[in-house]
């Protein structure tokens, strides 16, 4: 096999697609990720803040609030702590389910809902210095870090010229009153986070595309692969070859009930038997409606013997219509010609037994085309 053909660049199947989900490997982007984590921790900041220090300083009043009772009772202090403690605790598990549910919901957007535990179980080949060296080098990690780099710069280069125009504004907050400096302050820090969520919805706009395109590039397949994956898909020939026979073989025992049908029966002369039937009126043209071959073939033709139906010797025809037709189907056109002539040796031999006519001569042995007989072939195959 050449190398060419190991040359990866042929698209993923949708099997090879759904087996790398499967094993949790969906493209994800970090970009959609920090956006959500920020943008929502941000929002919960700017909400849940206000709500959280308002119980803070009530709580810090109360804790520094000391009478007569307090002191006698110690274990006031300690249920005002708790209390405290409750709340800083309650706030900061909001903020985390916030942000948790912030996360999954990103990731969701970028890959899809994956439920596998395959990326959780230990994987020692990630021990192996030179495979992680090639991941590092690797066309993905290239562009994340070129990526990542370019990012830092523009965020660095947006908060420089944010806080060179700030600064000397929040220097001045000292000579406003406390509330107004806080109002102007928290505006100044909302803008700054604003710019930086706008900065990271560009690139995220951009990441998820590019990772859905890279994931798609690390998925390509080889000439080879694809080939491998269609001969699974399809099985192997050889047991494909034996199902398909059984079938037939199967079709063939449960096809001996339609023998009472037909309306002659040809035999070679104990090896194979195929019953035949027409009707001018609903068929274009005879079909085989039952055939067999050794033990099968006995029960054809006894079953047949039993309803009275003709059974005739013409080995060559019974081989033909055995190896070239199928069941429940018309007969193969090139023999339309000799079960012509078996058909009208059957009805005018169904005339003589009712007295209409002079009885037939012999059987016809019609003629059959070399190539249709399987022991014309195998006579061939031998002398040639």
């Amino acid at each position: 096999m050449d190398s060419g053909s190991q040359d990866r660049n042929l698209p993923a199947s949708q099997r090879k697609l759904q087996k790398a989900r499967e094993d949790g490997q969906v493209s994800r982007s970090e970009d959609l990720n920090h956006l959500a984590v920020l943008g929502t921790g941000g929002l919960a900041v700017l909400v849940l803040a206000p709500r959280l220090f308002d119980h803070l300083r009530l709580d810090m009043g109360r804790q520094l609030s000391f009478d007569a009772t307090t002191i006698k009772s110690t274990l006031t202090v300690l249920t005002r702590l708790n209390d405290a403690v409750t709340v800083g605790l309650a706030g900061c598990a909001a903020f985390a389910a916030i942000i948790i549910a912030a996360v999954i919901l990103s990731s969701v957007a970028s890959g899809g809902w994956v439920t596998s535990l395959t990326p959780l179980m230990p994987d020692f080949s990630r021990l192996n210095p030179l495979k992680g060296f090639g991941n590092l080098v690797s066309k993905k990690k290239l562009i994340t870090t070129a990526k990542m780099l370019l990012i830092t710069t523009i965020l660095f280069a947006i908060a420089g010229i944010f806080l060179r125009n700030g600064l000397v504004p929040i220097a001045a907050l000292e000579l406003q009153p406390s509330s107004s400096a806080i109002a102007h302050l928290t505006q100044w820090i909302t803008g700054g986070l604003g710019l930086m969520l706008l900065v990271l919805l560009l690139a995220a706009m951009v990441d998820v595309p590019l990772q859905s395109f890279l994931h798609k590039g690390e998925m390509k397949m080889s000439f080879q692969e694809v080939k491998q994956e269609g001969k699974e898909n399809d099985g192997n020939p050889q047991m494909k070859q034996k199902m398909r026979q059984k079938m037939r073989d199967m079709a063939q025992k449960s096809s001996v009930t339609a023998v009472p049908k037909a309306d002659f029966v040809v035999m070679n002369p104990t090896h194979f038997a195929v019953a035949i039937q027409y009707d001018e009126k609903t068929m274009a043209a005879p079909r085989v409606i039952s055939k067999g071959a050794d033990l099968m073939a006995l029960k054809i033709r006894d079953l047949a013997k039993n309803h009275s139906i003709p059974v005739l010797q013409s080995p060559m025809l019974a081989r033909a219509l055995y190896a070239n037709a199928e069941l429940d189907k018309d007969i193969p056109s090139a023999l339309y010609t000799a079960v012509a002539q078996v058909l009208a040796y059957v009805y005018r031999l169904r005339a003589a037994m009712k007295g209409e006519g002079p009885m037939p001569d012999e059987v016809p042995q019609p003629f059959v085309p070399p190539e249709l007989d399987p022991q014309s072939k195998t006579l061939k195959a031998a002398i040639a």
